[in-house]
């Protein structure tokens, strides 16, 4: 388990001045200690099994063909690590939001690309190779570049500078890699069982996702009020819509194909929600963070719709142009036709299995 470190004295010290100064926009939230440790607990829990069935996924081979041509990769990180934390920056000085909702909202903007990236690449046909990289080389760098940008961007706001819990980040960060390593090392050394891993992981994950939600619903109903009010809600749904469109512009502008275009898209407007959630609840006390800890949930719901739209839109224009268009949508410099069929075969059978 995480330790609790002292960078959140600062901002619990904000959190309760807020309530004295009856604002109206602060909730008291005790939870019970059992239930504290449960939610705890069984967050950590989703993250390494979402990062360990993200390393069963990857190939070293595949890991050194990107790196050996970094162009995507490369424009990738950029736009996770640039548009991202610049585009919460912006929102929370543009909607003038509380300090709690600042350090939320900036923490989840500086988190690396989520493993749902992968899912919603394959529903725009998108380049699953360098899906799966980006995904795993972002989580690698967020162990530098997270707690830099959120010290940078912390800089603009009163009262931050000493609130932002970043002995707690470094180590959910590298709780992340190491999962992320021995699912590797699964599919490298015995790929036999990289399916059975991520099936069983999924269904662990499936049921801890339900119980964390059940317990977080108990535990802050009396406060949900505070997660869903206006300037909260227009984050969430902002930050994502503004991702995905900002990844495929910058890959568009540096010439990439359609189909990696695509893909940054998604790795750029997907971030990783596990990760985010373990940070704000595990890293923080419950006095100081409130029920916005549940914040990436709200973001996840929104991001997950507006990917949605986006694939629909997507195939619904591919299917007016295909007649003209085909070969424009089948284009992938990196990755063979094989490689293209395996990595869609697998998340095929991933999302079959999500279904049945």
């Amino acid at each position: 388990m995480m330790n609790q470190t002292t960078g959140y004295v600062g901002i619990a010290a904000i959190y309760n001045n807020s309530i004295i100064l009856g604002n109206g926009s602060m909730g008291i939230l005790i939870i019970p200690k059992p239930m504290n440790t449960a939610i705890n607990i069984l967050t950590v829990i989703i993250l390494f099994i979402t990062m360990i069935s993200l390393g069963c996924t990857m190939e070293i081979s595949k890991i050194k063909a990107h790196l050996l041509k970094p162009k995507g990769v490369a424009i990738a990180l950029l736009a996770q690590f640039c548009v991202m934390p610049l585009t919460a920056f912006s929102l929370t000085k543009i909607l003038r939001m509380d300090p709690i909702k600042t350090v939320t909202v900036l923490i989840c903007g500086c988190c690396p690309g989520g493993s749902l990236s992968n899912i919603f690449s394959l529903s725009v046909k998108g380049d699953m190779n360098l899906s799966i990289v980006m995904t795993t080389c972002s989580s690698i760098a967020a162990l530098v570049f997270m707690p830099l940008l959120l010290y940078i961007f912390s800089q603009g706001f009163t009262g931050l500078k000493d609130a932002v819990p970043y002995v707690g980040i470094i180590t959910a960060l590298v709780f992340t890699l190491l999962p992320c390593a021995i699912g590797i090392f699964i599919n490298h050394y015995k790929p036999n069982y990289s399916a059975t891993v991520t099936k069983v992981g999924l269904s662990i994950l499936i049921i801890s996702s339900i119980i964390v939600s059940v317990l977080s619903g108990l535990a802050v109903k009396d406060v949900i009020w505070m997660i869903l009010m206006p300037d909260v809600l227009a984050v969430a749904a902002l930050m994502p819509l503004i991702g995905f469109i900002m990844g495929y512009v910058m890959s568009v502008i540096c010439r990439l194909s359609p189909q990696c275009s695509r893909t940054i898209s998604m790795e750029t407007g997907f971030q990783n929600i596990q990760l985010c959630t373990t940070i704000l609840k595990v890293a923080f006390s419950p006095q100081s963070i409130g029920p916005l800890f549940l914040f990436p949930l709200l973001y996840i719901t929104f991001q997950c719709a507006e990917a949605l739209l986006l694939a629909l839109c997507f195939r619904c224009y591919q299917r007016v142009t295909a007649p003209h268009g085909g070969k424009f949508w089948n284009s992938q410099p990196y990755a063979s036709k094989a490689e293209r069929t395996g990595s869609n075969d697998q998340y095929g059978n991933l999302l079959q299995f999500i279904i049945t």
